[in-house]
């Protein structure tokens, strides 16, 4: 995880924009919920009225509402209120009723329930009022009652035809007698505010709405209108909302699928120039498989990954903490759900990480060696028809394919098993909130509208842990895919340039190449496969090194460009150790014909001139002359711009040996080396090519490492090696009478005559 996230450590401004995207989106998606509850709650249940904080109420209603407040309270009204015509208008500057609507809120519940009382209830408040035991009122009439009061009573009928009392205009009426105070009738808030308990605010402010609407039917005021109006304007700031949140959205996508593609193009230059630089070490470290897997397979992983790090893995933990923050605010009392949910959710996610990560390492391994058995067999196809064994390498390619589908199925199973358990979470948490919400509105503690604005808040936090576990998914094998990118980034190479490389920058060299007491073994191998080589080749020379197969030529050939270092001694190029130069001008120096011939895909013309633009038309022409490649290369139509398949497969090992060798012609460099180059052309070929090249090297030093005698006959000097060890130096005609070893490769490869002719039939006789 932590290579994940240094991935984007240049990529900062880009993380930050993204982040900015995503609070903006998750603020938008929280902020819908909470408009739902006020179209239910406000814009259909209230009728679109807000608050107690009407726009209109009639004169007489002021005065009933008026009895229910202290002087402060009264004088607030009538800073905020101006009366015109019989009708209080609430002043149109005024943006914020929250204070008036809290003044006028109990006077106005207190004003809906006794303006109109029935006959039963007012006789049983009289005798709450006057101390009489319950029933002692009842059969008395309501004109003996005011009478018995000295008041007259405001009674009228109702559609029911049940009488009742407007005990609001009684109890100004005895205000106005002086028969009741201020503090009486303002105690009767207190006591109902108690009477409600818990539930009071919600009730209160229910019956509140109700009032505003009944005074706005006796006033005139159009009440569809005013529900028409609140409607548009939560419907237009969800709308708003929906377009900001989908805008950001895009954005966000934008500036993250940006961010990625220069992640992964980053790590794909970090990891193929750190792989340029790798010597044969390292890269047999790696295995060839192993590399082009993490460059594109788990680059690839890392890629998307990254994608979804930016977009889903911030954007998660911001939408839930949002949606606890709401659920917290909401005063619904089921804050409790979520954290179990949460808590059952974190438990699994954290199970599925624990479980699955170290199965994601396996899962890297097997697939290269599945890419290794792949690589090998489509390789070694010829090979295998050759000798019949398809059917083997099926088996061996099955084993390895059926031990990356075990472990992958082990994944996908935890994976199955997860999601099962997340849906059966999410559907508890929707059980439990429709239980105790539907027992919070039957106690009046919540309203339809907040229920579903809840359940919305809920779904949005699960949902936002169903994104973490969907993406914990995939971020334990990214870890491990990024981890192995890191280990290539990270791994430094064995050969590395001189401290004081920059001081022969500049200067020219000859090509003399001096091998002092070289020994060289393999990484982690026990005994060295080269043992105290000595020998020096000069400018003008061509040095020869045959010997028996496997007796080191080739990694001698390999220790000149560095493709390892010697583990004693030293090589030296015109005096000086090859190990102070630096690696670009140390191979400037060489033109190296590998043992086995490669062509890039591309035309013979792009081929020939790998080395640079230094190399003309003409220069690639001589090249290609010497080489004896003119001969094929003319009977194709397009000649040097005939195509190169990948590999060279399209054209014969001869004519790709060629080429090869004019490839390293034509850089001009002062050290030319053939590693078993002329393996594959024929005598007469040979012969010409060996010809020609005399001609063109005459200035440069010259290695050939060779297995037929024909080949190094003419050498100025061959080494003969066997077993890491040089047993035999000098001329031919020397070495058959000196050396053994070389006698017996003569012996082996050439007739009796034609020893003889080349001087040595009497050593051989």
């Amino acid at each position: 995880m932590v290579n994940l996230v240094k991935n984007l450590r240049h990529h900062i401004p880009a993380v930050l924009i993204i982040v900015c995207l995503l609070i903006v989106q998750a603020y938008c998606t929280l902020s819908l919920p909470s408009y739902t509850s006020d179209i239910v709650d406000v814009g259909i249940e209230q009728g679109g009225i807000e608050d107690a904080a009407a726009v209109q109420i009639s004169e007489e209603t002021m005065g009933y509402l008026m009895l229910f407040m202290d002087e402060d309270e009264q004088e607030t009204v009538e800073d905020t209120y101006t009366l015109e015509d019989g009708v209080w208008y609430l002043d149109e500057d005024i943006k914020d009723t929250e204070e008036i609507s809290d003044v006028l809120q109990t006077p106005m519940v207190l004003v809906y329930q006794l303006s109109a009382l029935s006959e039963d209830s007012f006789k049983e408040m009289m005798e709450e009022q006057l101390s009489m035991e319950a029933g002692s009122l009842s059969d008395m009439s309501l004109e003996e009652l005011g009478a018995m009061m000295g008041l007259e009573l405001d009674t009228s009928e109702d559609e029911d035809g049940e009488i009742t009392v407007n005990m609001l205009s009684l109890l100004q009426t005895m205000q106005e007698a002086g028969m009741l105070d201020s503090d009486t009738l303002l105690s009767m808030a207190d006591e109902m505010a108690e009477q409600y308990g818990d539930s009071g605010e919600l009730i209160f402010s229910s019956i509140a709405i109700q009032e505003v609407s009944a005074e706005y039917e006796k006033v005139g005021v159009d009440a569809d209108q005013i529900q028409r109006q609140y409607l548009f304007r939560i419907g237009r700031r969800m709308i708003l909302m929906t377009v900001l949140m989908s805008v950001a959205a895009i954005f966000a996508c934008y500036f993250a699928s940006v961010t990625t593609a220069k992640v992964a193009k980053s790590l794909r230059e970090q990891v193929f120039g750190k792989v340029l630089s790798f010597s044969n070490s390292e890269v047999d470290r790696f295995s060839t498989a192993s590399l082009i897997t993490r460059c594109t397979n788990d680059i690839q992983q890392v890629q998307m990954t990254t994608v979804i790090l930016l977009r889903i893995v911030l954007f998660a933990p911001i939408l839930a903490i949002g949606g606890i923050v709401k659920v917290l605010s909401s005063h619904t009392g089921l804050a409790w759900i979520i954290v179990v949910a949460a808590l059952a959710m974190t438990g699994l996610i954290i199970g599925l990480v624990v479980v699955a990560m170290p199965k994601f390492k396996i899962i890297q391994r097997l697939i290269d060696r599945v890419n290794l058995v792949s690589r090998e067999i489509l390789d070694g196809v010829p090979v295998i028809r050759a000798f019949g064994r398809e059917k083997y390498e099926e088996q061996r390619f099955d084993r390895a394919n059926d031990s990356l589908m075990r472990v992958q199925l082990f994944t996908n199973r935890v994976m199955s098993f997860m999601m099962p358990c997340m849906m059966f979470v999410m559907n508890g948490v929707n059980l439990l909130i429709i239980w105790f919400g539907a027992k919070g509105m039957d106690d009046g503690l919540m309203q339809v509208g907040d229920l579903v604005a809840f359940m919305t808040y809920a779904l949005q936090i699960i949902m936002a842990f169903m994104m973490i576990e969907m993406i914990s998914i995939m971020l334990p094998r990214a870890a491990v895919a990024a981890n192995r990118v890191d280990e290539v980034i990270k791994t430094e190479s064995e050969i590395r340039d001189g401290k004081d490389a920059s001081d022969y920058e500049e200067r020219k060299f000859k090509g003399e190449l001096t091998f002092d007491h070289v020994t060289f073994a393999y990484p982690g191998a026990s005994d060295p496969v080269l043992k105290d080589i000595n020998f020096t080749a000069k400018p003008g020379t061509t040095t020869a090194i045959i010997g028996s197969t496997g007796c080191g030529k080739s990694t001698l050939i390999n220790l000149i460009p560095r493709f390892y270092d010697v583990t004693e001694g030293s090589i030296s190029l015109d005096g000086v150790d090859i190990r102070e130069l630096s690696q670009r001008k140390l191979r400037e120096q060489i033109g190296l014909v590998p043992q086995k011939g490669f062509l890039f895909s591309g035309t013979i013309e792009s081929n020939i001139k790998y080395s640079g633009d230094s190399v003309t038309d003409t220069i690639m022409e001589e090249a290609a002359a010497t080489a004896q490649a003119t001969e094929f290369i003319d009977q194709k139509n397009d000649r040097y711009q005939s195509e190169i398949a990948q590999g060279g497969t399209n054209v014969s090992g001869g004519q790709k040996q060629r080429l090869s060798i004019a490839r390293a012609l034509a850089k001009n460099a002062q050290i030319l080396i053939f590693d078993d180059s002329f393996s594959a052309l024929d005598y007469k070929t040979d012969v010409a090519l060996r010809k020609e090249l005399a001609k063109k090297s005459a200035g440069a030093t010259v290695l050939i490492v060779a297995q037929r005698i024909s080949t190094v006959l003419y050498a100025d000097e061959i080494l003969v090696m066997n077993e890491g060890r040089i047993v035999g130096k000098g001329t031919h005609e020397e070495l058959m009478k000196s050396c053994e070893t070389y006698q017996e490769i003569a012996r082996s490869q050439l007739s009796e005559e034609e020893l003889a002719l080349n001087g040595g039939a009497d050593v051989c006789r």
